[in-house]
């Protein structure tokens, strides 16, 4: 992880469209930029966007190893299409160890998020201002001083209902979880059906796994 960095001028791209977010960001950063990607529909829907723009640009996933086969269905699937490999950031926690949510969330995602971060001057993320409490004041830009990096969050502003549009609208395709009642889908032992992110973490206080906060 990069040492504290001088907190630059954040341009305002507030009224911008998703399109434009991620030129902003391509034009600036690219090849130093990657989009994270966990095979929800909002990330089917940037990974659309941004290979249009930019067919060689950078996709990672942080893969936990207990992850849905659908999700593994759909992360074949947008490879396919779109022809990316997608990078892989290994969070698998050790064969010998019992599950534990603290330590994967916690330890092990954001571990491995710095070190997909490590190399790079930009990210793109699917976050959502309507998704939860704890994002609803997201920006579509911003700079992270603690790591020395922008993150662009260039559906900060959609509904469910403009990302659903788009999916039909451009046949993108998308984790059949989402047609099972998953509206937010994570790992298999801390994930059920639900609306939001009800279904994340649930019975349970925890909102984040750590990656956005």
């Amino acid at each position: 992880m990069r040492g504290l960095a001088t907190q630059p001028v954040v341009p305002d791209l507030e009224r911008a469209s998703a399109q434009e977010v991620l030129g902003h960001m391509l034009e600036r950063h690219h090849p130093r930029l990657a989009m994270a990607c966990s095979f929800q529909k909002e990330e089917a829907v940037l990974i659309d966007m941004l290979l249009r723009l930019e067919p060689s640009a950078r996709v990672f996933t942080i893969d936990t190893g207990v992850l849905f086969p659908e999700t593994y269905q759909a992360w074949q699937e947008l490879e396919r299409r779109y022809g990316v490999a997608v990078e892989i950031f290994d969070a698998q926690r050790p064969t010998d160890a019992g599950w534990e949510v603290g330590a994967c969330c916690s330890e092990r995602k954001v571990a491995a998020l710095d070190l997909a971060l490590e190399d790079l001057d930009g990210w793109i993320t699917g976050l959502r201002r309507e998704q939860a409490p704890t994002r609803s004041d997201a920006p579509k830009l911003a700079f992270d001083a603690r790591r020395g990096i922008w993150k662009a969050n260039p559906l900060a502003d959609w509904d469910a209902k403009a990302v659903w549009e788009y999916i039909a609208a451009n046949d993108v395709p998308y984790n059949p979880l989402h047609d099972r009642g998953y509206e937010s889908i994570g790992c298999v032992p801390c994930t059920l059906p639900g609306s939001g992110r009800a279904g994340r973490w649930a019975g349970s206080d925890k909102t984040e796994c750590g990656i956005h906060v």
